[in-house]
């Protein structure tokens, strides 16, 4: 079979005490036609030697140093430096199966251009794993398994950033590395979303997610919540919203009461629904909070949901069924 070359993108900082194990997972790896492209940002630890040493031994890995600052800028670089048919990323604290490569790279050839492979993952930690990270971990991982990813899109990122694969003129046609948004994993996910990229349903444990308390994705202010529903409310009026429809914002906790300043800023309208007593009928941010059942009186609404509760979201799904409304349609579940 054809093995059209792979780039694998790794931007880096200070994550020396992971990445010999990255990196052997790649050396590994029996799909043979890859490269490395490895951007250092700024390691003040030996990351920098580490990945030099390695280069030395092995061709298909490249070392540079970021012009820029931070994680996109350093993918940026990676990618200017690619030449693989195939584009993907990889994390530097975590580890590869050995078949990942060669299972995605296997799925993009059969599907063809138009299609993201993706794949299972495990998050993994010396400490054991919090309850959030294994739901998140096992709602991830029963998307994949169908290739719905995007069928949730609007509750977290449905595209593990280390755990994907595209063709090089796909990912060029959704946008690369070019916007400054952050997270910039969730954006590329949603460009994915928007240029209609098609999850290619994997059932293989593909990748390895290192959790510890000096990552990235913990210590940045940019993976704070109001980053993520930033980016949720702004696809959401790029590609979902209907403004000839009522929109609603149902809940007003502390991911509602966002939603709505965001929506109030951008001076669009909507109905602020809940159902809790002692709310109802007060006014927030100069809007009156209103009981859910509004949502029978008006037209062809669309809603933005913000119950995080799970048996919650149960209920509200089967009332908006009862309604005839469709999710990803009429309703979107924000939490």
């Amino acid at each position: 079979m054809e093995q059209p070359l792979v780039s694998i993108l790794i931007p880096f900082k200070n994550t020396e005490a992971f990445l010999s194990q990255c990196i052997d997972s790649i050396l590994k790896q029996t799909y043979p036609n890859w490269e490395v492209l490895s951007v250092n940002d700024g390691s003040s630890d030996g990351s920098k030697n580490l990945v030099e040493s390695y280069a030395k031994n092995e061709p298909r890995i490249h070392l540079f140093d970021n012009e820029g600052n931070g994680i996109i800028e350093g993918l940026r670089m990676a990618y200017k430096h690619s030449k693989g048919e195939f584009v993907t990323r990889m994390d530097s604290d975590d580890i590869m199966t050995e078949d990942k490569l060669k299972t995605m790279a296997e799925s993009l050839l059969e599907h063809g251009k138009g299609h993201l492979a993706v794949g299972q993952v495990h998050y993994f930690s010396h400490r054991g794993i919090s309850n959030g990270y294994e739901r998140y971990e096992q709602w991830l991982n029963q998307l994949t398994q169908t290739g719905d990813n995007y069928s949730e899109i609007y509750k977290e990122c449905v595209i593990p950033s280390p755990c994907w694969m595209a063709y090089r003129e796909d990912f060029e046609r959704c946008g690369a590395f070019e916007p400054d948004l952050y997270p910039e994993d969730y954006d590329l996910t949603f460009r994915f979303y928007q240029n209609g990229l098609k999850c290619i349903p994997c059932s293989k444990l593909l990748h390895y997610w290192r959790d510890y308390d000096t990552r990235t994705s913990r210590t940045s202010e940019h993976y704070a919540q109001n980053y993520f529903l930033d980016i949720k409310l702004r696809y959401f009026l790029k590609l979902n919203y209907e403004p000839d429809r009522p929109l609603t914002v149902w809940g007003a906790g502390t991911k509602g009461k966002e939603i709505a300043k965001g929506l109030q800023a951008q001076n669009i309208d909507f109905y602020w629904l809940c159902d809790n007593p002692k709310k109802i009928g007060k006014h927030i941010y100069g809007k009156e909070m209103l009981h859910f059942s509004k949502l029978k009186e008006l037209p062809n609404p669309q809603s933005i949901v913000t119950v995080a509760n799970e048996e919650a979201q149960q209920y509200i799904r089967k009332f908006f069924s009862g309604l005839g409304q469709k999710p990803m349609v009429d309703y979107f579940f924000f939490c």
